[in-house]
């Protein structure tokens, strides 16, 4: 279970620079930055992290040296976000490199790298490019652009151009937000969509307002498509130091969301297709993307381009000990970025929502022809061995609602009252 402290001798990682993991939003439950804590305060790199409060799971890990608690609302301008970073940045007291964990912190950084330079180590990277392959538009004019495959897509303006788009498209479709965060605004879709039918886009899009903030894709069936993931590291020339490929299993929702379980498989024909374009838009910093394969044509067509670091990184490590985040680290700080071959066959399972994720694919039936029989190591996102507390942590939070709720129910009803509702 999790990982052990040490596989192999330590990375020459300064441990005299640390980390800072930086999340805006409200989504205390992540994975992934508990995953970077350990990753590096396992090799003895002090890590502090931007939390909710002082009881999320990263707040409770053993290798955090302190949580700085930030709770966001959403309505705050840049230049408050920047300032706040900067304030914490001197109660660290030295410069820290920075691990943003969601597209909004990757963007403001990226925006302000000039201004944070003072009291953080950033990868240099032009200014607009984060913002653009995180929207949907922008990476599909990109892709466009450079000849990477990519579903076909609509970019509705009004709702006569959704009434049009409904009366030729084949159906079903899928619906995404146009943009890669909207906690300023309300959203248009949560996640993904899938829409079946004609009229249910209509009736959906009704609410969506005079300028729709959304994209229409076309839907890839999973009877036909295989779902990939590739994490890297890209030097300022955009020369990948760290690169690595994967199948999803099963994600939750399912088909549409957060990674649930995957497998490390080789596959360069990817990694190759990865790397020619991130050369191309000359991008520098860690990515996470999601492509499909789609066997009816024979090509992975790119889905999603996150400018930051996925929540499923520790999936890979090479056999020298890197990972995408302490290669970040490494290079940031002027070490070298040791090379090695991925860990082929490593599995990594998110233990709170690949149980329904689980029961969910049974019932569809879909499986991926690429997961191997065995796996050559299980990767947990939350439970360790030497740092339990995030998994106690994180259960006790997936718990409270239902807590509340029965204690709701509980005291309605010995005041004779009306239950609350489901």
């Amino acid at each position: 279970m999790g990982g052990p402290v040490v596989r192999r001798a330590p990375l020459a990682l300064n441990r005299e620079v640390p980390g800072l993991i930086v999340k805006f939003g409200d989504y205390p439950l992540h994975h992934g930055g508990v995953g970077a804590i350990r990753s590096l305060g396992r090799l003895g790199v002090p890590m502090y992290a931007i939390t909710e409060d002082r009881f999320t799971p990263a707040a409770a890990s053993r290798y955090l040296r302190r949580a700085f608690a930030w709770p966001t609302t959403g309505t705050e301008g840049p230049e408050v976000l920047i300032e706040g970073l900067l304030r914490v940045g001197r109660r660290i007291g030295r410069p820290a490199v920075l691990i943003p964990t969601d597209e909004e912190a990757a963007v403001l950084i990226a925006e302000h790298q000039d201004v944070l330079d003072e009291a953080f180590l950033v990868p240099r990277v032009d200014t607009a490019l984060p913002r653009r392959v995180a929207s949907k538009q922008g990476l599909h004019e990109l892709c466009g652009k450079y000849g990477i495959p990519s579903p076909v897509t609509a970019f509705p303006e009004s709702y006569a151009d959704i009434e049009e788009f409904a009366a030729t498209a084949r159906f079903p479709v899928v619906a995404k937000n146009r943009e890669a965060f909207v906690r300023r605004t309300s959203p248009a879709v949560r996640g993904t969509t899938r829409i079946a039918t004609p009229g249910a886009l209509l009736a959906l899009a009704r609410g969506w307002g005079e300028r729709p903030g959304v994209i229409l894709q076309e839907y890839l069936p999973r009877e036909s498509a295989e779902d990939w993931i590739v994490h890297g590291y890209f030097d300022s020339g955009s020369v990948p130091l760290a690169l690595f490929t994967g199948v999803k299993v099963r994600s939750w929702p399912p088909h549409a969301g957060m990674t649930a379980s995957a497998y490390v498989v080789g596959n360069p024909e990817l990694a190759s297709l990865a790397a020619e374009f991130v050369k191309h838009i000359g991008f520098s910093g860690i990515v996470d993307l999601d492509l499909r394969y789609d066997r009816r044509d024979g090509r992975y067509k790119l889905l999603d381009f996150n400018p930051r670091m996925g929540a499923q990184f520790r999936l890979f490590e090479s056999d020298s000990g890197v990972d995408v985040v302490r290669a970040l680290h490494l290079h940031l700080t002027g070490r070298e970025v040791p090379e090695g071959a991925q860990r082929e066959g490593n599995r990594y399972v998110v233990e709170n929502i690949d149980l329904p994720a689980l029961l969910a694919y049974r019932r569809s039936g879909y499986t991926t022809p690429h997961a191997p029989r065995r796996s050559s190591g299980t990767e947990l996102a939350w439970l360790a061995a030497d740092d339990p507390r995030p998994f106690v942590t994180m259960l006790a939070r997936m718990a409270r609602p239902g807590v509340k709720h029965l204690h709701d129910l509980w005291r309605a009803r010995r005041a004779g009252g009306i239950a609350p509702a489901k």
